[in-house]
């Protein structure tokens, strides 16, 4: 997939499964990303975990981006998403978003949860675009700042109304592309 850095530059993104191989980079992102980031054992945890799913979005070697999910019975819980600062704002993160949430319905997923911090407005924005509303307040769960998070979740995934709305924006992202 390309991605649009700029109006007259686009660069080459890519999204595949994490591997183990990965774990380092992504850890290492992770610390750009967020300030309490996960250890490495957390994400050799999760990519050896056959109930999760993470994936990684890559610029030629280097990675930009990744994202994450665990399904439990009919239930996708996206634990993160995180994009390189550098390479923001050319919907990598959606592009990851759609993929998980394809892989969620893909594996007989019926809803999707996340939760997002209280101050993090784009976020909340791009979640809402497929969907997700905000079902609750985890207070304090935030443990660097303290803040709140949003507890945000999609109930149908196999309704068509949503189905309609994931493939209208991820129609819309391929029409990006060029």
């Amino acid at each position: 997939m390309i991605a649009k850095k700029s109006a007259d530059k686009q660069i080459q993104i890519t999204i595949e499964q994490m591997k183990p191989e990965d774990i380092e980079a992504v850890a290492e992102l992770d610390t750009k990303c967020f300030p309490t980031p996960w250890s490495v054992s957390a994400y050799s945890t999760e990519v050896h975990n056959p109930n999760a799913y993470y994936i990684v979005a890559r610029h030629n070697s280097k990675i930009v981006g990744y994202a994450g999910m665990w399904l439990v019975m009919e239930e996708a819980h996206i634990t993160t998403i995180g994009v390189d600062p550098d390479f923001r704002g050319m919907k990598i993160g959606e592009r990851m978003l759609v993929n998980l949430l394809d892989e969620a319905i893909h594996r007989g997923a019926r809803r999707a949860t996340l939760e997002v911090r209280e101050h993090n407005l784009i976020a909340q924005n791009l979640y809402r675009k497929y969907g997700f509303y905000v079902a609750a307040i985890r207070r304090g769960y935030y443990t660097d700042n303290n803040e709140n998070a949003l507890v945000m979740w999609i109930d149908d995934l196999w309704d068509e109304n949503f189905l309609r709305n994931l493939r209208i924006n991820r129609e819309k992202l391929r029409e990006a592309e060029w």
